[in-house]
C-alpha cells in the first residue's frame, strides 16, 4: 500500500508546515527479585522493563567535595501531554503497569498508516508495526520522533550509570497543537505545563510507592542546588523542572502588537516558581513578544517562516549583524507544502546573504521577563534566542554579575562560549552522535580548563530531534557487554523491556536507558578526559544553580543622585535632563547636544570605592568615550575607555578606586544625533 499524496488531504498541508517545524489492572505487587538493597524496590510493577544494572549506585562527593556525577540539561520527560496529547505515543508511567504506557496512539494502529508525523519526519510512508509491550519491534528507536523514549525504568537505568541531574523541560507548541489533526485536550500553552508539572510530581510519588512511601525514591524533584546537593550525596537523581514553551504566559506577538504585559509576565513567573520550576527558555522557533529567534535553515527554515506568519502575521526580518554571532541562514529553499497555505499573493520573502541576524531582539517586555528571572534567582535559557536578543540578555546579566544562563543543547551561537563560562553560566551539548560529540567536545576544552567547569549533554528526548544512529557492530571499537559505569561500581548488561532487547552498537540511542551505553560509547570513540569531563558536569551546572540563589543585587549608588551636563536636548513635551538618566526608570532618559565633546556627571554624595559602572544606551551612543572619577569634582582621572562602542547595555568594570564623583566623556558619536543614555548605574562590587 502506498502514501496518499498531502494535498489529497488538506489538513495535513499545515501540519507538514509545523510538525517538520519540530523536527521540533497491574499496580504495584511485591517484586521477586526485590532484595534488600537500598537501591532495589521492594513493590516494582509485575511484569515490567529490566534495568540490567548491578551494583550499589555511588553516593557523596569526590575528595574536594564536588559532586559527582552526570547532568542531562535537556530533557522532556512528559512530552507525551503537549501539542495535544497525541503527537508523542506512550507515557512515562501509568498506575496500570507497562502494558498501559508503552502502548502506540489508537490512529497508529493497525499499521501506521495514520502515523502522519512519523512519515513526515522520518520519510516512507509512516508504517510501523503499532505494537509496544511486549515486542516493541518497531519502536523506541533513534530515529522514530513519536513514540516514548523516558519510561521511568529507562531513567531509573540512567540514574544508575552515573546520572545524577535531570532537567525536565516542560514543553509544547499551540500552533503545532491546532493543526495536528488528532488532539484530546486544549492546545493552551500554560494549561499543558501546569498539567506535565503535575504528572512529573505524580511519577515521584509512583516511584517513591515501590520504596515504601514518600521520599524514599530514587526520583527527586528539587527546587534549590542544595536539595539538590542533598540528593546528590544519597546517590539519587535530582530532578529540576524547566520551561520550553514558544508563548510563556500567554506572550504572543501578532502583526508586533503584544498579547500580554507586564502583569501577565509577573503573574506566569510567580506561578511557575510556584510550581517548581527553575529555568526556562523565553522564546522558541516563532517570535514572540518577549523575543526574536534563532531561524531554522533550509527547507525546515522556510516551512517555520511560514508558520510564523500564520501564527503572527509577520515573517522573519533580517539585518545585518554586528558582530562575529550570527543566526542560522534562512535560505531559499522551497518547502511547497507549507508555501501553498499562505494566503493568495503573499509570499514568503528572500533574504539578502549578508543579513543573518533576526531584527528582532529582545523587546521592552522581553527585558522585564529577563530582570523578572534574575529577581526570583531563576535561570534564563538562551538556546533558541537570536544573536541580537541573547547579547542584550548577556549585557543585563553582566551588568549586573549574574551568572544565572545556561545553554542546554547546542542552540546558541558557539561564539558566545566564553562570555558564557566568563558569567558562571553552564554549556551542554546535544545528544549528537560519538564522533561529533567528541570534536565538539575537544573544541571547547581549553575554554573548560580555563575556567575549571565541568561539561553537560542534553539528550532532548521526546524533543522530536532525533538520536545518535548506530556505529555497528563491525566496527571496531564497539561497546563491549558488560561495561562497567565511570565510576567504576556499577556493571551493565544490554538492556532488555519485554521481548525485545536493546544494543547501542546496532540500535543507536532508542531510549533513555541507553544513554549510559551511549557515554560508554564516547569513551570509546572520544576519550576518557571528555567522559571525565561529563563526570563534573552536575557539579557545575549546580554552581551555576548555586551562585543564582546566592547573587544580591548591588547598590546602584547613582540612582536618583544630583546629575549635571555638558548639554540637554530641549523637548516640548518631554524632558531630557541629565537627572533622567538616574532616576531608576529605563522610560526616560538624558540626551545631549548633537555634537562629539559631551558628558553626564553624577554626584554620589560621598566618596566610595567604585568598581563598575553600567551605562544603558538609546539609539544615539556613543562609539568613543571615557569613564573618569574624582574625588573633589576638579580633577579627574580616566579609569577606563573604549573606541569600539555599538550602543546597548555597556558594563566598564576596572579596579576599585575611590570616587564621589563620576563622569561620562562622550568623545565621538556613534550617530549623527548627540548622546543619550537611559540609565547610568554606578557599583562598588
Amino acid at each position: 500500500m502506498t502514501r496518499q499524496p498531502l494535498h489529497r488531504r488538506r489538513p495535513l498541508t499545515v501540519l507538514s508546515l509545523l510538525l517538520v517545524v519540530m523536527a521540533m489492572a497491574l499496580g504495584p505487587t511485591p517484586s521477586s527479585a526485590a532484595g534488600t538493597d537500598w537501591w532495589d524496590p521492594t513493590a516494582r510493577p509485575a511484569p515490567d522493563s529490566q534495568i540490567n544494572v548491578t551494583g550499589e549506585p555511588f553516593k557523596g562527593t569526590d575528595s574536594q567535595g564536588e559532586v559527582r556525577g552526570f547532568v542531562d540539561a535537556h530533557n522532556h520527560i512528559m512530552a507525551n501531554e503537549a501539542f495535544g496529547g497525541r503527537l508523542i505515543c506512550g507515557k512515562p508511567f501509568s498506575e496500570a503497569g507497562v502494558a498501559d504506557a508503552l502502548k502506540d496512539c489508537p490512529e497508529h494502529y493497525p499499521d501506521g498508516s495514520l502515523a502522519i508525523f512519523d512519515f513526515i519526519t522520518n520519510g516512507g510512508d509512516g508504517k510501523h508495526d503499532p505494537d509496544g509491550w511486549p515486542t516493541f519491534k518497531d519502536w523506541p528507536a533513534h530515529d522514530s520522533l513519536t513514540h516514548q523514549q523516558n519510561y521511568y525504568a529507562w531513567v531509573e537505568r540512567a540514574w544508575r550509570g552515573g546520572q545524577r541531574v535531570l532537567v525536565n523541560d516542560l514543553v509544547t507548541n499551540g500552533v503545532i497543537c491546532s493543526v495536528y489533526p488528532f488532539k484530546d485536550r486544549s492546545c493552551d500553552e500554560m494549561t499543558s505545563i501546569r498539567l506535565q508539572a503535575k504528572l512529573t510530581y505524580d511519577m515521584q510519588d509512583y516511584i517513591d510507592a515501590m520504596y515504601g512511601g514518600p521520599g524514599k525514591g530514587w526520583f527527586r524533584i528539587v527546587t534549590d542546588s542544595a536539595q539538590a546537593r542533598e540528593v546528590a550525596q544519597q546517590g539519587k537523581l535530582a530532578v529540576v523542572l524547566g520551561v520550553e514553551t514558544s508563548e510563556p504566559f500567554g506572550c504572543k506577538q501578532i502583526l508586533d502588537i503584544a498579547q500580554c504585559d507586564k502583569a501577565d509576565i509577573d503573574a506566569g513567573l510567580d506561578e511557575l516558581y510556584d510550581l517548581g520550576v527553575r529555568s526556562m527558555f523565553l522564546c522558541h522557533k516563532f517570535d514572540n513578544a518577549l523575543c526574536g529567534v534563532r531561524f531554522d535553515e533550509g527547507g525546515l527554515g522556510t516551512a517555520i517562516n511560514v508558520g510564523q506568519f500564520l501564527s503572527t502575521g509577520t515573517f522573519w526580518q533580517t539585518e545585518k549583524c554586528t558582530g562575529p554571532q550570527h543566526d542560522n541562514p534562512i535560505g531559499g529553499a522551497a518547502a511547497p507544502g507549507a508555501e501553498k497555505e499562505l494566503p493568495p499573493g503573499v509570499d514568503v520573502p528572500t533574504y539578502d546573504e549578508d543579513a543573518q541576524c533576526n531584527k528582532r531582539g529582545l523587546t521592552d517586555l522581553g527585558e522585564y521577563a529577563v530582570r523578572g528571572l534574575m529577581k526570583r534567582k531563576m535561570m534564563l535559557e538562551i538556546d533558541h534566542m537570536g544573536v541580537k536578543a541573547t547579547g542584550r540578555a548577556l549585557d543585563i546579566f553582566e551588568s549586573e554579575s549574574y551568572p544565572g544562563v545556561i545553554s542546554s543543547h547546542s542552540w546558541m551561537d558557539l561564539n558566545w562560549t566564553e562570555r558564557v563560562y566568563r558569567l558562571g553560566g553552564f554549556i551542554a551539548q546535544y545528544m549528537h552522535g560519538s564522533e561529533q560529540f567528541g570534536a565538539e567536545a575537544a573544541r571547547t576544552k581549553a575554554l573548560r580548563d580555563k575556567y575549571d567547569v565541568g561539561y553537560g549533554y542534553g539528550t532532548d528526548m521526546n524533543g522530536v530531534g532525533g538520536w545518535p544512529a548506530p556505529r555497528g557492530a563491525d566496527t571496531s571499537n564497539p561497546v563491549r557487554y558488560p561495561f562497567r559505569s565511570t565510576d567504576g561500581g556499577a556493571v551493565l548488561d544490554r538492556q532488555t523491556t519485554g521481548q525485545r532487547t536493546w544494543d547501542i552498537n546496532a540500535d543507536g540511542a532508542a531510549h533513555y536507558g541507553l544513554v549510559p551505553d551511549w557515554i560508554e560509547d564516547i569513551r570509546l570513540v572520544a576519550g576518557q578526559g571528555v567522559v571525565d569531563d561529563l563526570f563534573r558536569g552536575a557539579e557545575s551546572y549546580l554552581d551555576t544553580w548555586g551562585a543564582s540563589e546566592r547573587h544580591q543585587a548591588g547598590v546602584n549608588l547613582a540612582k536618583g543622585a544630583p546629575a549635571s551636563a555638558s548639554s540637554s536636548e530641549s523637548g516640548i513635551f518631554t524632558s531630557y535632563a541629565p537627572g533622567r538618566a538616574v532616576d531608576g526608570d529605563r522610560g526616560t532618559r538624558w540626551a545631549s547636544d548633537w555634537s562629539d565633546d559631551q558628558w553626564l556627571r553624577i554626584d554620589l554624595g560621598s566618596t566610595s570605592t567604585v568598581r563598575h559602572v553600567t551605562l544603558d544606551w538609546e539609539r544615539a551612543y556613543a562609539k568613543s568615550y571615557r569613564v573618569e572619577v574624582s574625588t573633589n569634582g576638579t580633577d579627574w582621572q580616566s579609569v577606563w575607555s573604549t573606541t569600539a562602542g555599538d550602543g546597548g547595555l555597556d558594563t566598564a568594570r576596572f579596579s576599585g578606586v575611590p570616587a564621589r564623583h563620576v563622569r561620562v566623556h562622550g568623545l565621538d558619536r556613534g550617530t549623527d544625533w548627540g548622546y543619550s543614555l537611559y540609565e547610568v548605574g554606578v557599583h562598588t562590587s
